[in-house]
C-alpha cells in the first residue's frame, strides 16, 4: 500500500450493540438450508445451556465461508486481519510495510535518466530504419539466405511461401530484440521502468481487490483454532468477524486467551464454551470494556504496536529506515525509554499520550498492566479509558495510593519510602545512600505494625519519627502488652539514636510533613480498604492513572512520583506470573531519577517490564547519574530543541559510524599553445568560468552519527530523533522522526 500502512487498525464500539448474540440485521444472511436432505445450515449461534448429566449436543456452527450476495461491503476487520506484516528492524511500522534495500542505489537524477532513454531509442530506431531500408547492405540478411531451404525461397507452393514469411519474421525478430537489449542497456531503461512504471503497476495492483485466501490460511478464519480441535469456537468467531461484531481489540483478547489454553493453564472445552456463549464479547476485561471510546493514534494489536511518526527522507536516516512509519511495542519498552525535549516539543502529545493509549488497548486484551504518572492537568486519556484514576490533592477521592506499595514486610515498606522521601538527597546522608533512612523508618513500622496490624498514617509516622513523647509511650505500652518484646528493643533503638546530633530521623520528619498537609488528609490512609490503590496488583491487566500536586505541592509531587517508581520497579520484579507486560509511563521525571531507581530500571528487562520517562533537560538529573541513565535505558529519544550540553550527551552514547566522503577539488588547466589558449578564452568569455579540471577524492571516515550542534540545531520542529533496542538484543541506529500526524 502507498500509505505505507498509516489507516488506522478498524474498531466497532467499546460495548457491544443491543442483541449481539443475535445475527446483525445490517449483515448479509446466509440462505436457509433445504429440508431435503440435511445438511449443516448457517443457523445463528445459540447459548449452550449448563450441561446436564448426559450433555447435550452442541448447536450447529455456521459454514466458514457462507455464501455472501454480491456486491456485499467486507468488513474492514478482515482486510486488517489478511494485510501483510513482513519481517522489519526494530522500531519499524509492520502494518503494510515495504522492506527497502539496506544501501541506497546510485540513482541517476531522473533529468538525466530520461533524456537518455529517448536519445538511445531515437538511435534504435534510426539503425533499424537504416537495415529494413537497406541503406547498410543486404548483407545482415544473409544467414536467412544460408539457412532457408531453396524451395521456401522459391515459394513454389502456398505452405513454403509461409514458411519463409514465418522465417523471415523471426529473424526480424531477433535483429530487434537485440538492438532493444543494447540500446535499453545503454539508456537504463530498467531502471526507467522501476521508477516510473512499477509504482503505477502496484497502485493498480493494490486497487484490485485480492482473492480470499485459503481457509487453512485466512486469519479471519481462525485457522489455528481449526488445528487444534476448536472448530465450533472457530466458525463462531469466523462470523463474528464477517458480520462485524468484532474489533481488533476482540482479536487480540480471545488470542491472548487462546495461547494460554494452549500453555495449559486454561482448558480447551471451557474455552469453547465460553466463546460459543459470548462470541466477539469472550473472554472479556474485568471492565466488561471492549475498546476505548475515542483514539488519537494508529494501532496495529496483532503487531503490539503503536505508530508514532514517520522516518524523515533524511540523508542521516539509514536508507531501508526512510519513509517508514515508526512505531513502539512491548518488546521495546521492555528495556525502558527516555525522552529529552523542552516544554512544547511534543513529549506528551505525540509520545506519551499514543503509547498510553496502546497499553490501555493492550490491558483490555489481557496482555499488560499499564501505570501511568503525570502531573494534574496532563493529557494522559480521558477517565474512562482507565480502571482507576488517584487524584492526589483533589476533594472527594475515589481512589487512594497506598503509601507502602501493598507489601507487609516493614523491611521492604521502610525500603521503598525511604528511596521516596530521601533519594534525592542520597549524597548528603552518612555512607551516601538511604540505607540509614531505610533502617530509622523500619524501626519504627516494623513495632507499629506488630502492635496495631498495619501501618502508620502520615500524621502518625510523622509524630514516631518527631520522636513525640506520647506517642512512643503508647506505642511500648502497645507492644508491651502483646508481648513483643523484640519489637521492643527496636523501639528503644530509635529512641537512643534519635538523641544524637545529625540523626537522620529529623530529616525523615521533614520530607514526611510535606504529606501531611490538609490537601492530602483523605489520603494514604493505611484502612481505606478498596479505595487503596496497589502496585502489588500488576498481575492483572490493570488500566491506573495517578495524577500528582505539581502545582502548589512541587516537592511532595516530586517526592510521590518517586515512591511510585520505587513501588513499580520493586513490584514487577517481585511478580511471580509475568506473563503480562507491566509499564510504568512518568511524565515529567524531573529530580525521580536516583542511583537506586536506576539499579530498578535495570532490573525490569528480565521481569518483562519497562518505563517510559520525560525529561525537560538532563539537567533535572544529577550529574554523576546522567551517563548512566542513558546507559541503563534500551531506547532514547532527543526532541527538537534540546540544549548542546544533552545534545552531546546523546551523541556520546549513539557513537560513531564509518562513512564514505567525497572531496572534489577544481584545478585550472594551463593551456598549450595558441588554439587552445583561444579555445578556453572562447569558453571563459561564453561561460564566464575558466577551464578547469574537476580531481575528486574518496575517503572512509568516522563521524558521530548525530553531534550534539547537529540535535541542537538541525532537528526540526516537531521531530525527534529516536534509537531503539529490543529485549533480545536487536538495535536500530539513531533515526530522524516526523511526529506531526
Amino acid at each position: 500500500m502507498d500509505t505505507e500502512g498509516r489507516h488506522d487498525a478498524p474498531h466497532t464500539a467499546s460495548r457491544p450493540p443491543a442483541g449481539a448474540d443475535r445475527p446483525d440485521p445490517a449483515a448479509p444472511h446466509p440462505a436457509p438450508p433445504p429440508t431435503p436432505p440435511p445438511v449443516a445450515a448457517p443457523v445463528a449461534p445459540v447459548a449452550v445451556p449448563p450441561p446436564p448429566a448426559a450433555p447435550p449436543a452442541l448447536p450447529v456452527p455456521p459454514p466458514a465461508k457462507p455464501a455472501t450476495p454480491p456486491g456485499a461491503p467486507e468488513p474492514p476487520l478482515l482486510g486488517w486481519l489478511r494485510a501483510p506484516r513482513p519481517a522489519a528492524p526494530p522500531g519499524v511500522w509492520t502494518y503494510g510495510h515495504r522492506p527497502r534495500a539496506a544501501e541506497q542505489p546510485d540513482r541517476v537524477p531522473a533529468r538525466q535518466l530520461i533524456s537518455g532513454a529517448v536519445i538511445s531509442f531515437l538511435c534504435g530506431w534510426l539503425l533499424w530504419s537504416l537495415l529494413w531500408n537497406g541503406y547498410l547492405g543486404p548483407y545482415w540478411i544473409w544467414p536467412v539466405s544460408v539457412l532457408a531451404p531453396d524451395a521456401w525461397i522459391a515459394g513454389e507452393t502456398p505452405g513454403d511461401r509461409i514458411a519463409f514469411a514465418i522465417a523471415s519474421q523471426l529473424y526480424y525478430a531477433l535483429w530487434i530484440g537485440g538492438i532493444a537489449v543494447v540500446f535499453g542497456r545503454i539508456g537504463r531503461w530498467p531502471e526507467l521502468g522501476r521508477r516510473f512504471l512499477m509504482p503505477l503497476v502496484r497502485r493498480a495492483r493494490d486497487r484490485v481487490p485480492a482473492a480470499e485466501p485459503a481457509p487453512a490460511e485466512d486469519p479471519a478464519q481462525w485457522p489455528e483454532l481449526r488445528a487444534h480441535g476448536a472448530p465450533d469456537a472457530a466458525d463462531r468467531l469466523a462470523a463474528e468477524a464477517r458480520t462485524g461484531r468484532m474489533n481488533d481489540v476482540d482479536v487480540a483478547r480471545i488470542g491472548r486467551a487462546w495461547h494460554s489454553v494452549r500453555a495449559g493453564r486454561h482448558s480447551l472445552a471451557s474455552f469453547t464454551d465460553t466463546v460459543l456463549r459470548n462470541g466477539a464479547a469472550a473472554c472479556a476485561h474485568p471492565s466488561g470494556r471492549r475498546d476505548l471510546a475515542r483514539r488519537t493514534a494508529h494501532h496495529d494489536l496483532l503487531a503490539h504496536q503503536v505508530r508514532i511518526g514517520t522516518a524523515a527522507d533524511h540523508p542521516r536516516n539509514p536508507y531501508q529506515h526512510r519513509g517508514a512509519g515508526c512505531a513502539l511495542e512491548p518488546g521495546l519498552l521492555g528495556t525502558s525509554l527516555l525522552a529529552v525535549g523542552p516544554s512544547g516539543s511534543g513529549k506528551t502529545t505525540r509520545l506519551v499520550r499514543p503509547v498510553v493509549e496502546s497499553m490501555c488497548l493492550q490491558s483490555l486484551a489481557g496482555r499488560c498492566a499499564v501505570v501511568a504518572v503525570g502531573p494534574a492537568g496532563a493529557d494522559l486519556g480521558p477517565d474512562d479509558a482507565f480502571d482507576r484514576v488517584v487524584r492526589i490533592g483533589r476533594p472527594g477521592p475515589e481512589h487512594d495510593l497506598d503509601l507502602y506499595g501493598g507489601t507487609t514486610d516493614p523491611d521492604e515498606a521502610a525500603g521503598i519510602l525511604a528511596e521516596a522521601l530521601v533519594g534525592d538527597l542520597a549524597e548528603q546522608l552518612p555512607g551516601g545512600d538511604s540505607r540509614r533512612a531505610a533502617t530509622a523508618l523500619a524501626q519504627l513500622l516494623g513495632p507499629f505494625r506488630g502492635a496495631h496490624d498495619r501501618f502508620p498514617s502520615v500524621p502518625e509516622l510523622r509524630e514516631l519519627l518527631d520522636g513525640a513523647p506520647e506517642a512512643v509511650a503508647a506505642l511500648r505500652t502497645a507492644l508491651e502488652s502483646a508481648g513483643a518484646l523484640t519489637l521492643v528493643r527496636e523501639l528503644d533503638a530509635r529512641t537512643r539514636q534519635s538523641a544524637r546530633t545529625g540523626d537522620v530521623g529529623v530529616l525523615l520528619a521533614d520530607r514526611i510533613a510535606l504529606l501531611d498537609r490538609p490537601a492530602f488528609a483523605a489520603f494514604f490512609d493505611p484502612e481505606g480498604g478498596t479505595r487503596q490503590v496497589s502496585l502489588r496488583e500488576l498481575d492483572r491487566p490493570l488500566r491506573i492513572r495517578i495524577e500528582l500536586p505539581e502545582r502548589g505541592h512541587a516537592e511532595a509531587s516530586r517526592m510521590l512520583a518517586r515512591l511510585v517508581l520505587a513501588q513499580f520497579t520493586e513490584s514487577a520484579v517481585a511478580r511471580t506470573d509475568r506473563s503480562l507486560f507491566a509499564c510504568l509511563v512518568l511524565d515529567e521525571a524531573a529530580h525521580t531519577i536516583t542511583a537506586e531507581a536506576l539499579r530498578g530500571l535495570q532490573r525490569l528487562r528480565s521481569a518483562n517490564a519497562g518505563a517510559v520517562l520525560t525529561l525537560r533537560s538532563l539537567d533535572d538529573v544529577p550529574d554523576a547519574l546522567r551517563s548512566a541513565l542513558l546507559g541503563a535505558v534500551g531506547c532514547r529519544m532527543a526532541f527538537a530543541g534540546v540544549t548542546t550540553w544533552d545534545g552531546a550527551r546523546f551523541a556520546e552514547v549513539w557513537g560513531k559510524e564509518w562513512v564514505e566522503t567525497r572531496d572534489v577539488t577544481d584545478r585550472q588547466i594551463i593551456a598549450v599553445g595558441a588554439g587552445m589558449k583561444a579555445f578556453h578564452l572562447f569558453r571563459h568569455l561564453i561561460t564566464g568560468k575558466a577551464a578547469t579540471a574537476k580531481a575528486v577524492t574518496v575517503r572512509t571516515v568516522e563521524r558521530e552519527r548525530w553531534s550534539a550542534s547537529d540535535l541542537a540545531n538541525s532537528v526540526p520542529a516537531g521531530h525527534a530523533v529516536l534509537s531503539v533496542t529490543s529485549v533480545r538484543g536487536e538495535h536500530a541506529p539513531p533515526v530522524l522522526v516526523d511526529l506531526r500526524p
